[in-house]
């Protein structure tokens, strides 16, 4: 792969050279800024030999470096060695980041290029500004990889219409929800181009992104207006009837460009920078007056109605059937049948077929064996087949699409002997997931002020993990969603934790050539109470796999702690119960060691 990727690289600053550019920044997304892109998006992909989800390339006349986070590190070193590609390892001490090193590096009369379409209101800003400062100029109207290679075509499906009943709310008081917000902020509209917002807010899913159910679209909300930018394929009676109803209007997607230049002047359009691309950006700037924010989308869709919750919480008990049948047979069968990274993974994905809503993958499934667990985004088969053996373990973080719900979900599974120390690290991490899961805490706290109960224990002990703890998930939509999440490294303004937000809680243990340990449970934000001092919250449970007890020393485990572990595996047995055989409750009774003494001498502070 290694000289594909430098003859690629060769290629493309040549290309550079045609165009009198300096330095040329490929990054990882649609023009939607979208986290999953189809194959015709892989540009970065292509020209780096990367295949991690999440990456930025820079090519100068003799260099290339590319800035990855730390779920990448191990993967990156692999997939970039010997192609003369400089690993930036985004967070690390010393490590300058995209904007520091244009500072440094970029001098005057230098020309920075890259797709206007593929980079965000906010990046390109943020460029535009060092230009100005350092004297070099941007480039960024074409698009100078396109010649260099045939790209797969652009995505196009079907949409798809959800009820009502599925969705727990009309795109008409969506709308009408947004438009309040509109007067609220003074704006004469709303321009929407990140997918998952304007398939919530029309209740309508495509396939244009893999393992996103959404179509590529935009659109424009006023008082008055609702237009909806699709591709002509997309475009069904059905669709049709169902907007008709929220009185919006379907115009070709390729003609987004040409509404925003017959804008009046002056509309005040609200938008969001750090989703709309660029160009559009610049092409909108040219006669409206922006009002920059985060969409009013991003919150609404963020905290889920009680129909969505009720949907969840049946699909998120069906999928943890699936996951805990999957493991049961994985453990029984591991000494006398042939498994591998791949076949264990294509064994979970059938498990979750016969769920009768099961759409697709909510991302590529991790299966990852032994010292490959510790590359925390790994992708099953890149290391060619790995068996799997009744010894080590196997780290499984999987999820689906239903119709009902998006879940994400990762176990790390004992397949035979294990070390001390792994067992050790097992513990923390169950501990570290368990801790959070049963925190309340007073309304207002973001998941910042949250994340230290997972990392606490870890941290006494001088270990962490160079990752979030957790992230919100969309309700058939988007696995990773915002405004919230759970992390310590503060990401620009932090949202608070509301009432039916949903989000993951998935410390883990890497050491990099031996082993990585995961377990992710899906959580959900609910009132506790309120007293004198306030309004509290708590989390709802909504994953009941067990965890596997062979992993586990109990004697490292607080009191409280050993508590929220047998409470947590007995929930699992009686969520599970009615649906299992009686060979299938005997084999999980073992699995979660609920066959053995409760009591045990717990690990003192």
């Amino acid at each position: 792969m290694s000289e594909g990727t430098v003859k690629r690289l060769e290629a493309l600053r040549k290309a550079m050279k045609k165009n009198g550019i300096t330095a040329y920044y490929i990054t990882t997304a649609d023009h939607h800024n979208s986290e999953y892109v189809s194959d015709h998006f892989k540009v970065r992909e292509y020209f780096s030999g990367f295949t991690g989800s999440n990456g930025d390339l820079l090519v100068t006349e003799k260099n290339a470096y590319l800035w990855t986070d730390g779920r990448y590190f191990v993967q990156a070193e692999r997939e970039l060695s010997d192609s003369g590609i400089a690993l930036m390892k985004m967070g690390e001490e010393g490590v300058p980041d995209i904007y520091e090193f244009l500072e440094k590096e970029l001098k005057a009369k230098d020309v920075f290029g890259f797709d206007g379409m593929t980079v965000t209101a906010s990046k390109g800003r943020r460029f535009a500004k060092i230009g100005k400062e350092k004297g070099f100029k941007l480039s960024y109207k074409k698009d100078i990889t396109c010649d260099l290679y045939e790209k797969a075509p652009f995505p196009i499906s079907q949409a798809e219409v959800l009820s009502d009943e599925l969705c727990g709310e009309s795109p008409e008081k969506k709308l009408e929800r947004v438009r309040n917000i509109l007067r609220e902020k003074k704006a004469d509209s709303l321009f929407l181009t990140k997918l998952d917002d304007i398939m919530y807010l029309y209740n309508i899913r495509g396939n244009d992104v893999a393992y996103n159910p959404v179509l590529m679209s935009y659109a424009y909300i006023s008082e008055d207006v609702s237009v909806l930018f699709l591709q002509g394929g997309a475009v069904t009676s059905a669709l049709r009837a169902h907007l008709d109803k929220a009185d919006t209007m379907i115009m070709e997607y390729g003609n987004i460009k040409k509404y925003i230049r017959h804008l009046q002047p002056k509309t005040r359009v609200m938008i969001d920078p750090g989703q709309v691309n660029y160009s559009l950006y610049k092409q909108l700037k040219k006669n409206c007056v922006l009002i920059p924010g985060v969409n009013p989308t991003v919150d609404m869709k963020a905290v889920k109605n009680e129909t969505e919750l009720r949907n969840m919480r049946q699909i998120y008990l069906k999928d943890s059937l699936a996951l805990t049948r999957f493991m049961l047979y994985l453990v029984k069968h591991i000494g006398d049948e042939e498994f591998t990274e791949i076949s264990a993974a294509e064994l979970l994905l059938k498990y979750r077929k016969e769920i009768p809503e099961f759409r697709d993958l909510s991302f590529g499934t991790i299966s990852a064996y032994g010292e490959n667990a510790a590359m925390m985004h790994y992708e099953p088969g890149s290391m060619g087949e790995v068996r799997l053996k009744p010894e080590k373990m196997l780290l499984v973080d999987s999820g689906g699409q239903y119709n009902g719900a998006t879940t994400d979900v990762t176990r790390t599974i004992v397949l035979g002997d294990i070390t001390e120390e792994e067992r050790h690290d097992y513990t923390l991490t169950a501990c570290a997931m368990l801790n959070l899961m049963n925190a309340r805490w007073l309304s207002g706290c973001t998941g910042q002020n949250l994340d230290i109960l997972a990392r606490k224990r870890m941290w006494d002990e001088g270990k962490d993990y160079k990752c979030g703890t957790g992230h919100g998930v969309g309700y058939i939509l988007n696995v990773h969603e915002g405004p919230h999440n759970i992390r310590w490294r503060a990401q620009g303004e932090q949202a608070g934790l509301k009432s039916g937000m949903c989000v993951t809680d998935e410390p883990g243990v890497y050491r990099a050539g031996r082993y990585g340990i995961r377990i992710e449970n899906l959580l959900v934000v609910r009132d506790w109470k309120k007293t004198e001092d306030g309004s509290f919250l708590e989390f709802e449970n909504l994953t009941f796999a067990p965890i596997d007890d062979r992993g586990i020393d109990r004697s490292l485990m607080t009191e409280t702690e050993l508590k929220y572990y047998l409470d947590y595996q007995e929930s699992v047995f009686k969520a599970l119960e009615p649906c299992l055989s009686a060979e299938e409750k005997e084999e999980l009774r073992k699995y979660a060691g609920l066959d053995k003494d409760r009591v045990t001498v717990p690990f003192t502070v």
